[in-house]
């Protein structure tokens, strides 16, 4: 196990198995060829051209899309498609944050769509006088996703209609009881960016990186019942465990390989410095990963 392992672990979508998926003009996300026959049964909301699909051009506004959209998702969610994972919260579908929402989207269907989506995630770190020391949470065993396993210090899907401050202030409250006035002073530092597929499901997903230097006498504490509890460990310690396991949530790897390079953990003489801060070409203009070169895609605040 290294660093690189966890971004190419990140990066193993391989686009050869989807076909992009449009709304009017615009490219909205990619379909698994595995995940057509639903799709294809829906030639009134669905139709296919030039080696794409195009939602129907009558829906010619957000809300109509998205009314649409919820109808039909909640049809495949009757025939059992996405388990417990279905949230009743609904995603922007925008291929660039900034620009306006195609439509919004419920958050289990998401991936099954290929849209990308968005959220904060912050590594909360204390200074002693032996060094960093980060907040490790460890997630609830009772989650429907990665139960048990190291995550970021506070981390969540990005909600339609929220700010990215915004949403990290409330999910600061809710997963670590850090309260506001604490939380504002988080620092977006940058992105990760990552193409990962699970079978059917893509995840071109952004990751926006917060840094908060949190006091030494504040305890973390959960109230959503998503974390089983919160370790200080000193940074070495998360240095090696995500170096050498996989105990941490495969994408919260990246977002901490990217505070170890800012942080001066790894230097400019380590090996693998130049392949992690490489910039990947195009990704975000819809480029994922190719031929098995690894690559962090990282975005810093200047």
């Amino acid at each position: 196990m290294s660093f690189l392992d966890h971004i190419e672990r990140c990066n193993n979508a391989d686009l050869s198995q989807f076909e992009p998926w449009f709304i009017g003009s615009t490219r909205a996300g990619f379909l698994h060829r595995d995940f057509l026959p639903m799709i294809a049964v829906r030639p009134d909301l669905f139709s296919h051209r030039d080696g794409g699909w195009f939602l129907e051009a009558s829906l010619d506004t957000p809300d109509k899309r998205t009314s649409a959209m919820r109808v039909f998702l909640l049809g495949l969610r009757e025939r059992g498609l996405f388990g417990k994972l279905w949230r009743e919260e609904e995603y922007a579908v925008s291929w660039q944050f900034s620009d306006p929402p195609l439509m919004r989207m419920e958050r289990a269907a998401v991936p099954w769509f290929g849209v990308r989506a968005y959220g904060p995630h912050m590594t909360g770190y204390v200074r002693m006088k032996d060094g960093l020391h980060i907040w490790v949470p460890r997630r609830s065993y009772e989650k429907p996703t990665f139960p048990g396993q190291l995550d970021n210090t506070v981390a969540g899907g990005q909600p339609a209609g929220l700010g990215l401050l915004e949403n990290l202030i409330k999910e600061c409250g809710e997963e670590a009881g850090i309260p506001p006035e604490l939380a504002r002073q988080a620092k977006a530092v940058g992105y990760v960016s990552y193409w990962n597929q699970s079978g059917r499901q893509l995840k071109p997903d952004i990751m926006t990186c917060f840094d908060l230097e949190l006091p030494g006498d504040f305890t973390p504490h959960a109230h959503d019942g998503e974390v089983h509890a919160f370790e200080l460990w000193p940074v070495q310690r998360v240095f090696e465990t995500v170096r050498d396991t996989t105990e941490f949530k495969y994408n919260c790897n990246l977002v901490l390989i990217d505070f170890f390079i800012r942080h001066g953990l790894i230097g400019a003489d380590d090996p693998q410095f130049l392949r992690l801060i490489q910039y990947q070409k195009d990704v975000l203009d819809g480029d994922p990963i190719r031929e098995g070169t690894a690559g962090l895609e990282l975005r810093h605040a200047k």
